[in-house]
């Protein structure tokens, strides 16, 4: 077990690099409400996990009433209100200048750090706030180059600055209630319940936001592209993810899922030939450092994890 708890990390750096992936596959959907796009890939995610969730069945009934507690948490903050919160936030600044969304997105570990304290009670050394640090100075440099952070859209700034800590806190709180439900349920289950929730809830804001007409809009190329993104970014990026997360502390977790925007420079430098500057370059190897010292950490946190009553 502790060889594989060791390789926690490695997975959750992967399901991160495949959400870099994203933005690729959903170019073909911009035409589409958030919402539907949201509903549908979760849809999907679900009814090509159910095969897999019937043997557990039993297993389900016995969830206790504070599970249930986290997956209402978790569905609705990060499968809902994170993306809406986020996408919002770029809408606010008509998606040009998005560097203060993108800098306060990284604020999420520090909600992650601090919800893996209060709920699943991890300690940490000290150390591990320099590597926390490390990482966030890393990330914001890889995510500007020039080192400036745009202050110049105004009213639009500010209300988008709110949003984007609002998806912090959500995706953030929510990796610490993801690992609180995978301590006690096989990663099928866990996975397969927050997508069947979120597509029932997604439902329910679709028709709450009137939107329901673009249900049935949807081209070939755009359901072909839900299934796409299912097989890769979505349902199966998720698996991965909670099969690491199952195996790492949920504050080790935050600062591997950081290899975002550094992946993201990648994908840029493969598909659009942009090169890495010298601070992106800088910045890279500063947080593929934290994230390497923080692997190592992660099987010697001691972690004290709260059962259901």
């Amino acid at each position: 077990m502790n060889k594989l708890r060791s390789f926690g990390p490695a997975f959750i750096i992967l399901a991160a690099f495949l959400w870099s992936l994203d933005g690729l596959l959903r170019r073909s959907l911009y035409v589409l409400p958030p919402m539907v796009v949201v509903t549908y890939e979760h849809l999907i995610g679900f009814i090509l996990l159910l095969p897999l969730l019937i043997p557990h069945i039993a297993k389900i009934k016995k969830i206790k009433q504070k599970a249930w507690g986290a997956f209402a948490w978790i569905t609705l903050l990060s499968s809902i209100l994170g993306t809406y919160f986020y996408t919002a936030a770029l809408g606010k600044i008509q998606f040009i200048q998005f560097s203060v969304v993108v800098l306060l997105q990284q604020l999420q570990p520090l909600f992650v750090v601090f919800f893996a304290w209060l709920l699943l009670k991890e300690h940490v050394k000290k150390i591990f706030v320099l590597y926390v640090a490390i990482a966030l100075s890393g990330a914001y440099m890889v995510s500007f180059p020039d080192l400036k952070v745009n202050l110049e859209t105004g009213q639009g700034t500010a209300i988008a600055a709110a949003f984007a800590v609002l998806a912090a806190f959500c995706w953030g709180s929510s990796t610490a209630f993801s690992r609180y439900v995978l301590l006690q349920l096989p990663t099928v289950v866990a996975t397969g319940l927050r997508f069947g929730l979120a597509a029932v809830l997604g439902f329910f804001f679709v028709f709450v936001f009137n939107q329901q007409e673009a249900l049935t809009s949807l081209s070939q190329t755009q359901w072909l592209t839900l299934g796409a993104i299912a097989l890769s970014t979505g349902m199966v990026a998720l698996f991965i993810y909670y099969y690491g997360l199952k195996r790492t502390p949920a504050s080790v977790s935050a600062i591997c899922e950081l290899t975002w925007p550094l992946s993201a420079v990648i994908i840029d430098f493969v598909f659009f030939q942009k090169t890495l500057s010298t601070t992106q370059t800088i910045g890279a190897l500063l947080l593929l450092f934290a994230i390497y010292k923080v692997s190592l950490m992660s099987k010697k946190i001691v972690i004290t994890p709260q059962r259901p009553e």
